[in-house]
């Protein structure tokens, strides 16, 4: 058995499960000096199989994870179960709920402000596993901030708490839990709201916009987006952050309406959010949005592919510029990749969809290996069968931890 690996295995689940030595040692029944060996590959007999059953029950993974960095690899790209399940308990804390928190030394807002762009960069670097570790504090002292701050302080402390909850809509959504998503995008609109802020109110009905579609309430999130557009329009358009949301509130919906019945409304969408980024003038990411022509142009291929026009979809995103694509953060880039995979796909023409798959894994591995949604596709294509791409299509569902 490789002692080693396994040690090096059982101390990263360790410290992403945020436990010390001690910790673990004591859920385990062991000293902290039998932890400091084990991981150390210092042991001089092979770890017992029920003792690693043991291990992995403690650290929420499968045995095989602690077995093979081959199990591994998919299990690290991605947040997993247990730290979704830690983040829907820090939103039901007491303290989150009631802003009641028992009076501690006050938040460093310049060290939130970091804490949470460093949240926002890794998920827009499709670098997703540090965040079930970054989220449950973050909450927590944003939350705390909002409830230390008064007078003008807290109308900015209200707008970087919705950010906060935002990503924690962005994740949960991006792995397939839809109550969580629903839950914090609840959390974010509330307290946009109480900022007064119209580009905060509009980032967090974005958010709120996904959420009710991802719960299968298209044409509400129709609603609710064009109907905070329509009363905040003229404050959002004064700033370059105001467009950016303002524009990705009428992709947002879009995107809804394109399951919807009401899909002629589409084209009328994606025409206000091209309106909003031609004032804008450039591909911005204000307020981590990504917004600006070239994403214009992504959705409008994205929303083609869910009404089903495959064939569409893929002449639509021909037309985007690499350079512009090249400009976008790495998940707006796959995520567009696996969207023409899917337009592909409806257009039969399958060998290239799975061309396309290998390429946006190439780009963001952790966007074709986590998200349920993508996972969902391999599979499809495995059913329908790739021709000439089937050794290529089942390396890559392996990959993904699919079963053969």
């Amino acid at each position: 058995m490789d002692t080693s690996g396994i040690g090096r295995r059982i101390a990263y689940w360790r410290g992403r499960r945020r436990l010390t030595q001690a910790e673990f040692g004591a859920l385990m029944g062991k000293s902290r000096r039998w932890v400091q060996d084990i991981e150390g590959g210092q042991r001089q007999s092979d770890p017992r199989l029920s003792v690693l059953e043991r291990a992995a029950e403690v650290l929420h993974v499968r045995l095989e994870t602690l077995l093979s960095d081959r199990d591994m690899r998919a299990d690290t790209e991605c947040v997993d179960a247990t730290e979704l399940a830690e983040i829907r308990a820090t939103l039901h804390r007491h303290d989150v709920l009631t802003g009641a928190f028992v009076e501690s030394d006050p938040v460093d807002m310049d060290a939130l402000r970091r804490n949470a762009a460093y949240g926002w960069m890794a998920f827009q670097a499709s670098d997703y596993s540090p965040l079930g570790r970054v989220l449950p504090p973050l909450i927590v002292d944003a939350n705390r901030a909002a409830a230390q701050a008064g007078g003008d302080a807290q109308r900015s402390a209200h707008a970087l708490l919705t950010l906060v909850y935002q990503l924690t809509v962005a994740s949960a959504t991006k792995f397939g839990d839809d109550a969580l998503s629903w839950h914090a995008a609840d959390r974010a609109v509330m307290v946009a709201e109480r900022s007064g802020d119209a580009v905060a109110i509009a980032g967090a009905a974005r958010h709120v916009c996904d959420a009710m579609f991802y719960r299968g309430n298209s044409r509400e999130a129709v609603d609710f987006a064009t109907a905070t557009a329509s009363r905040h329009e003229r404050d959002l358009v004064r700033s370059s952050q105001g467009l950016s949301v303002l524009g990705m509130l009428y992709l947002k919906a879009s995107m809804a309406a394109a399951h919807a019945e009401h899909r002629s409304d589409v084209p009328g969408l994606l025409e206000a959010a091209g309106d909003a980024a031609e004032r804008l003038g450039v591909d911005g990411n204000a307020l981590w949005t990504a917004f600006g022509p070239t994403n214009v142009s992504i959705h409008r291929a994205s929303a083609l592919a869910r009404m089903n026009d495959g064939a569409d979809a893929v002449a639509a995103s021909a037309q985007i510029e690499q350079t512009g694509l090249n400009a976008l953060p790495r998940e707006r880039r796959a995520a567009h990749l696996v969207d023409v995979a899917r337009g592909l796909t409806q257009a039969g023409r399958r060998e290239e969809a799975v061309t396309k798959l290998l390429e946006a894994e190439r780009e963001a591995p952790e966007e074709v290996h986590c998200r349920p949604r993508t996972r969902r596709l391999v599979e499809d294509l495995r059913l329908l069968g790739a021709g000439s791409a089937e050794g290529r299509l089942r390396g890559l569902a392996g990959r993904c931890g699919l079963p053969a």
